[in-house]
């Protein structure tokens, strides 16, 4: 029997689900400024829809508040369940919708990168996952053991150190190969086929098969020793010696000799906290741990949500998927994750041995995330309290945002936007907004812009800070309580100006309605972390601005050049390393370019040599 219409939900009523069909695919969820808030995949799209209809829980659970706001349900029809499992993934991707379940680790943790893609790959460290077709491994929680592991590398495989895709011919090798710890291939002395199969040694250290290495290093000395090269045979002693010593270090998994995934899953009120054990050749490797406020769901949907997100970013699953309880469509995700690494995936509940005290370290993992946000939260609530004190705020600050405006004489004029939330860092909330209405230096109009584009915004999307700081004292305060006023948000936005003023004087702080600056302590934590906030603000904003001046740079002289467009821009920089290393480059040495021919070389070096 169909549902009947709630008067909680109006737009899932029955005259609507009565439009929906009964068949697999993927359902969207808008809200009323048309932005999907929400995106799910069901075997029975109408049934699935219809849940949502009859739900029931607490008004303030997240739930509760999603199907709320929600003003428009669109549907994609697909053949089966698991065309539905992805297109659902690619979509999450795409749009980041508000309510589903996005795996973001709290620290921004290092990683390994050996770009295999490359002639002469080489090994370093990373702290971003980009498309392509390196290899990658981590992340590390810890940034010690991650510069061990690559110092370990390092000393026992002599790669490339240098920068960029394509090696520059040298006329003699650097420092490290007279130190011995690097190939050369710069000025042709490395052997491609040597130099691979190290390589291919440095992915087994990394991919946890080192017992594999370990026996390819003896056999490879005793072979050395046997034809009289002792020489060669002592560099393979040297590297036996400093694996034994890794393999001494690491973490054995019990008795277990398999590939892992541990999955740990803790739930506390309306938050969950998410661990990921990775195990390879019996030892355990890293772990990572995941942070979700509130999420949507069930246990079993939201821990199948987890595992989407965490295997749909890249990763290559163990064979073996260790999980506290089934997560839900686990033969769906079964096919889908066996699939993607083309041999089978299996997910298992352990309830004894070696297998279940990996599930209680992965659930301790998960169950400290808790203990360390406690304690971040009580640190908060005692600087959140004396900020409410000092500032005379309505309510306690958890969101405050800070903007910032930075031009070179009204020129590529930029505002940057920061935002803390709790205290610490939301850099996924950064924004910067190119300056569109104002023409020359007038900062005060700059600011005016971009708070206005800002606040039109927050209420648009219903995201808007505690407090919001400006750069600057009375005027710029005056420039944002102008906007609260335009937008009514007065009394609902908190405002707040910090400003330096003479160096005896040290930072003021302004707030509206007020004549003079709040009296706060030099080494006061209130103003020491207002500080915090602005001067993170003005990195932001330097930071972008050296970028569009280097852009422009580069561009404005290269740009005028017929037939340069992009990518050769993008080669010629990456050959020649500068606009300045272009300019000196010869027509012999600019023809050798990728994409280059006698004629484009030549073009270029006339506009230089002619201009």
């Amino acid at each position: 029997m169909m549902p009947q219409h709630n008067q909680k939900h109006p737009r899932l009523n029955a005259a609507f689900l009565k439009t929906v069909a009964r068949a697999p695919g993927v359902y969207l969820m808008k809200n009323r400024a048309g932005k999907i808030i929400y995106v799910g995949k069901a075997k029975d799209l109408r049934k699935r829809l219809a849940s949502y209809a009859r739900y029931q829980g607490e008004d303030y659970s997240k739930t509760t508040v999603m199907v709320g706001r929600i003003d428009r349900v669109e549907t994609i029809i697909t053949r089966t369940e698991k065309e539905a499992l992805i297109l659902e993934a690619s979509l999450i991707k795409k749009h980041c919708p508000k309510y589903n379940v996005i795996l973001r680790d709290d620290k921004n943790y290092p990683l390994i990168k050996v770009t295999v893609d490359e002639e002469w790959p080489r090994v370093l460290m990373t702290r971003r996952k980009k498309k392509d077709k390196a290899r990658y491994f981590g992340p590390f929680s810890s940034v010690g053991a991650m510069w061990s592991t690559l110092k370990l590398l390092q000393s026992m495989f002599p790669l490339r150190r240098c920068k960029g895709k394509e090696i520059k011919k040298r006329a003699r090798p650097c420092l490290n190969h007279q130190m011995k710890s690097c190939m050369a291939p710069c000025v042709g002395k490395a052997d491609s086929e040597r130099y691979l199969e190290m390589v291919r040694d440095v992915l087994l250290v990394l991919e946890g098969r080192n017992s594999e290495l370990m026996q390819r290093l003896k056999a490879n000395m005793s072979a050395a020793v046997s034809v009289l090269r002792f020489e060669e045979a002592a560099l393979y002693r040297d590297r036996i010696a400093a694996l034994e010593k890794t393999l001494e270090k690491q973490i054995v998994a019990g008795l277990l000799s398999d590939d892992l995934d541990v999955f740990g899953f803790v739930r506390k009120s309306a938050s969950v906290a998410v661990s990921i054990i990775t195990v390879r050749s019996g030892r355990v490797l890293g772990q990572q741990v995941f942070y979700l406020a509130e999420p949507v769901g069930k246990d079993a949907e939201v821990l199948a949500e987890s595992v989407k997100r965490y295997y749909d970013d890249g990763d290559i699953p163990a064979g073996e998927i260790l999980v506290p309880f089934m997560p839900d469509d686990s033969l769906l995700l079964t096919q889908w994750l066996s699939e993607n690494k083309n041999s089978t995936v299996l997910f298992k509940v352990p309830v004894r041995g070696d297998k279940r005290h990996l599930i209680t370290m992965a659930q301790t993992n998960a169950d400290q995330v808790f203990a360390d946000r406690e304690k971040q939260e009580k640190t908060w609530e005692v600087l959140a309290a004396s900020l409410e004190k000092s500032l005379g705020l309505s309510r306690r600050p958890d969101r405050i945002e800070c903007l910032d405006i930075s031009n070179i004489s009204g020129k590529q004029a930029v505002g940057s936007l920061v935002c803390f939330i709790k205290g610490e860092k939301a850099a996924g909330r950064y924004r910067h907004y190119k300056i569109k209405t104002v023409m020359g230096p007038d900062d005060y109009s700059m600011m005016a812009e971009v708070i206005m584009r800002r606040f039109e915004r927050g209420i648009r999307d219903d995201d808007l800070p505690d407090l919001f700081m400006v750069d600057g004292g009375k005027g710029q305060l005056n420039v944002a309580r102008q906007a609260a006023i335009h937008f009514g948000l007065e009394g609902r936005v908190e405002l707040v100006g910090i400003a330096k003023e003479k160096k005896e004087e040290g930072e003021k702080l302004y707030r509206p309605g007020r004549k003079n600056p709040i009296a706060a302590a030099r080494h006061s934590q209130v103003l020491l972390f207002l500080m915090r906030v602005r001067d993170e603000s003005h990195r932001y904003g330097v930071t972008f601005h050296r970028k569009l001046r280097h852009k422009k740079t580069f561009a404005s002289e290269l740009d005028m050049v017929s037939g340069i467009g992009v990518n050769r821009k993008k080669k010629l920089l990456q050959k020649f390393g500068s606009l300045a290393g272009i300019k000196k480059a010869s027509i012999g040495e600019l023809s050798a370019v990728s994409g280059f021919g006698p004629e484009l070389a030549r073009a270029v070096y006339d506009f230089f040599h002619q201009h």
